[in-house]
């Protein structure tokens, strides 16, 4: 089964957006937390987004896989950086990561097309 992050991505930001519509309090209490989260400080935006590249497949959450994965992209992370991360995920998770950690890589595929 071959997942299409690109337009999973897309849908899921279609349903966050109107959940913000609807749960504006809620939703602009998640973005502050998100952007704060992520800016650069002691550790860089890259290495941030790795790590959380690492916990999407830790969890088994493809949409989150898609938007770290597209992140990556955007700062400039190169293939062999996100698959040395996913083999963590591969060596604390087992079989069970290594099915997440291989579609990992198909989504940073798809978003260099």
């Amino acid at each position: 089964m071959t997942k299409d992050y690109k337009g999973l991505t897309r849908d899921v930001a279609q349903y966050t957006r109107e959940l913000g519509k609807l749960t504006p309090d809620a939703m602009g209490a998640f973005s502050s937390l998100a952007q704060n989260a992520t800016k650069p400080g002691v550790l860089d935006a890259k290495t941030k987004e790795l790590a959380a590249l690492a916990i999407s497949v830790a969890i088994r959450c493809d949409a989150c896989i898609g938007f770290h994965v597209k992140a990556l992209h955007g700062l400039g992370a190169g293939r062999e950086e996100v698959a040395e991360i996913l083999m963590m995920n591969v060596y604390l998770g087992g079989g069970p990561s290594l099915m997440y950690a291989a579609d990992a890589l198909r989504a940073f595929d798809q978003f260099a097309e």
